[in-house]
Formats: C-alpha cells, structure tokens, sequence
C-alpha cells in the first residue's frame, strides 16, 4: 500500500516526540487512576508501555496494512497487561475507558498543530484519513485493555458473568458497522475521480458515523451502569471543584455552540467519593442544562456551587432554561422519560431519556440524594446532597 506523504510525515513526528506525548499523557493519567503517582505504571516495564504504544500506533498510521495492529502479538500483550494490571489497582471501567479517551485527544490535538504548522497543509482527506486509522489503533488498542480488564471481573464476579458477556458482545456488534461505513468511506476519499459533491458527500457520512461511534460508547457505558453492572468503584478524596471543571471541559464545544456560559465555583468543598460517578452525574446535569438553554434568552448560563451541611455535602446545577413543566417533575428521574418531548423548542434535541435516570443511579450508588426544583420558563435547580466521607 502507498501511503500519502501527510502519513508518512505525521507518523515520523509522532515516532520523534513519543516521548512529550507520552509525558502529556502520564500527566493526565495521575488525576485519573485511583493509585499514587509512583504507582500509575509501578515497574520500568509498564512504565515504557506508554511511549512504546506511541509508537506503534504512528508505525500503523504509516502502513495500516502492512502489518495490522490487531495482528501484532507484542502490542496487543502491552494493552492487556495495561488491563491486568488496572485490574489489579481496582480501576473502575470508567476510569479504563476514559485513560484511553485522554491519549485519543492528544493525539488527535497533535495532528492538528502538525496540521496548521505544516509548510504545506494537507488536504481534508488527507487529515481525515490520517486520524481515523489514528483513533482506529487506540479503539483496538482499548478493546484488548477493556476485554481483558473485563474479563478478570468475570471470573471474580460469577453473578455478573453473563450481563458483562452480553455487554462486550453488543459494543463488539455496534462498533462494528459504523467502522465498516467508515472503512469504505476513506477508500472513496483515495479515488481520484471522486467529484467535489461526492467528496463532500463522503466526508459528512465520516463526521456522522464518528459522532454515532461516540455516541455509543457513551450510551453502552450508561447502559451497563444501569444495567447492574459494576464497575468496582473506588472511593478518593477530591475537591469537588476539580471534578466540575473536568466535567465542562467535555462539554466546551456543546456549550459554546449553545452560547451557554458554565460557571464553577472556586470554594467547594472536598469529598470522598467514587469519583467515575461523580463525574458522570456533572455530564449528564451540565449536559441537559445546555441542551435546554432558552433560546429566548440573551444570556444563557449554568452555574455549580456547593456547600458543607452536617457532614454532607449539598451541590447545586443551577440553569436559566426552559424549566421542566410541573407535570412532567415527578417522572424525570424515570427510564426513557423526556421532560420536554412535547416542546416544539426542544425538537432539535436528541435522545432517549436516559441522562436523569443515570444520574439518580449515580447518586444512589454514592450513598446520596437528589432533588429537583423548576419553573417554566425560569430554568432549574439540582440539588445533590453526599456524604462527605
């Protein structure tokens, strides 16, 4: 296979600054993993996984087909002694599945600095392709971490077996066709004959698929939460204030395409708390807060705050939106339900009605509870009360 020269160049900086980017990576991963420090790749072998997974995947973004990352028996041991050994360290799957999120963002930042520096930038194809068989390595990379990580739960887990099976079988089946589409989409991309129109064409059906497969993952992890099952949360002291600000870190491009302001608090208090929920439930409130902002409105906002109240901690979501109608305030929390799915204002919105419901099985799981107060047309206010230990 003839590989294009924005490949090859891309593939020979990644090789050449493994090592930053292994070091942005690490930085990351120490306010994820629920160990000290010293203990996030406690041996000088694992720790050389990270620059050494680097490279691999710049060797696959060179050659995909020369020797497929799936097929390399050296790459696939180093993502499942990365599962066993999170494993080991009682790491939620949350945690698991959002260390390899983080190195697919760097990654995907690096091409667009390389991308916007280049003396001569690439065409859209040509960056389109070299990221999907970038984000194509870390997803293979991930489902070896996640199936053995998965699969040592299983075995210590009997009654749980068979919905954990059930679960990496249906994310196997999803994923699969929309990595097909996008397969067959970059090959079109790589025919000369291709018309603009067309060209276009085959570039938004790679935009969508991308956004279905995100999409899904998030779903299919919200699903096996409210499924029953676990994840082996583990309890860490964190500032709550830290935990928001990473919450509307994820949700910055929704927000500003919103013209939503999210607002934090800098004095909230600190909390022991699995934190994989935690952050979940600040997704989900964040997330319905901007999706419901009143249009209406000039000034469209958010804001999180929280205080200390006899030994628990009682944090506020607080929006300016189009408010729940009062009939719709007793079944909110409830599967499937969808507060505005008779609001003509609301139709651009999507979903299922699964966000409430997996926020009160958050907070449940957290030994909290949660409230809700709202009026039509003045916005809302979650008040969630924790333990604060």
């Amino acid at each position: 296979m003839i590989t294009t020269g924005f490949s090859d160049t891309i593939a020979s900086r990644l090789a050449a600054e493994h090592a930053t980017l292994a070091a942005r990576w690490f930085a990351r991963l120490r306010d994820l993993v629920p160990v000290s420090d010293n203990q996030v790749f406690p041996s000088d072998s694992l720790l050389d996984h990270i620059p050494s997974l680097i490279v691999d995947i710049s060797d696959y973004v060179r050659t995909p087909e020369a020797e497929a990352i799936a097929a390399n028996t050296t790459v696939v041991e180093k993502a499942r002694q990365l599962g066993r050994l999170r494993h080991e360290q009682q790491a939620s799957l949350h945690q698991v599945l959002r260390e390899y999120q983080l190195l697919g963002e760097i990654l995907v930042k690096f091409v667009q600095q390389e991308s916007a520096e280049a003396a001569s930038p690439p065409g859209p194809a040509e960056s389109i392709n070299v990221v999907f068989r970038m984000q194509q390595a870390v997803a293979l990379l991930m489902q070896e971490t996640v199936e053995t990580f998965v699969g040592l739960y299983t075995r210590t887990i009997a009654d749980q077996a068979t919905r954990l099976e059930e679960f990496t079988r249906m994310a196997a089946h999803e994923w699969r066709q929309p990595l097909g589409t996008l397969r067959t989409a970059v090959a079109l991309l790589r025919v000369p004959q291709l018309g603009a129109e067309q060209r276009e064409t085959t570039i938004g059906m790679i935009e969508r698929n991308i956004g279905r497969l995100v999409d899904m993952t998030v779903t299919l992890e919200r699903i096996a939460r409210i499924d029953g099952v676990s994840d082996n949360p583990i309890v860490q002291e964190v500032e709550l204030s830290v935990v928001a600000r990473e919450a509307a870190r994820q949700l910055r491009e929704m927000a500003q395409a919103n013209d939503v302001v999210i607002r934090i608090a800098d004095d909230m208090p600190t909390l022991q708390v699995d934190v994989g929920r935690l952050e979940l439930t600040l997704v989900n409130l964040l997330s319905n807060a901007i999706k419901y902002a009143d249009p209406a409105k000039p000034m469209r906002q958010v804001a999180i705050a929280a205080e200390t109240r006899d030994g628990h901690v009682e944090m506020a979501v607080h929006d300016n939106g189009m408010g729940i109608p009062a009939a719709r305030l007793p079944l909110i929390f409830k599967r499937f339900t969808r507060a505005h799915a008779d609001d003509d204002r609301a139709t651009h919105v999507a979903g299922v009605g699964l966000g409430l419901s997996i926020v009160a099985d958050c907070v449940k799981e957290m030994g909290g509870r949660i409230d809700v107060q709202s009026n039509e047309g003045e916005g809302t206010i979650f008040r969630v009360m924790l333990p604060r230990a």
